[in-house]
């Protein structure tokens, strides 16, 4: 499932030229590669990291992926709002969101 989200990560990045649609494929492969850490620190027949002195034999779920997760979701949040407001700057300086548009606007003002 992960891979399936990957690799539509990365069609999007690479045949979209809207800004918007990019930065979308860029999350939609940062939620792949969560969901893959996450599932691979799962255990079968793990528990909740809490000291059970009742049963100490039990097997617990590692809970450092997951917490390192949590942490590049935060950083990921902060990353697409930065994005969105240098997309929001181009879109004002340019009036478009296409980034060849914006590419060949550019190239003209500093030819010509």
């Amino acid at each position: 499932m992960a891979a399936i989200l990957f690799v539509i990560g990365v069609v999007t990045v690479l045949t979209r030229s809207n800004l918007f649609k990019k930065l979308l494929g860029i999350n939609i492969m940062e939620s792949a590669i969560y969901l893959t850490f996450v599932a691979a620190s799962n255990r079968r027949d793990g528990v909740v990291p809490i000291l059970d002195l009742a049963n100490p034999e039990q097997p617990y779920i590692n809970p450092l992926p997951s917490a390192l997760m949590l942490t590049g979701i935060v950083v990921s949040v902060s990353v697409t709002a930065f994005a969105l407001a240098l997309i929001v700057r181009l879109y004002r300086s340019y009036h478009t969101t296409d980034a060849r548009q914006i590419s060949r606007m550019k190239d003209e003002v500093t030819n010509g």
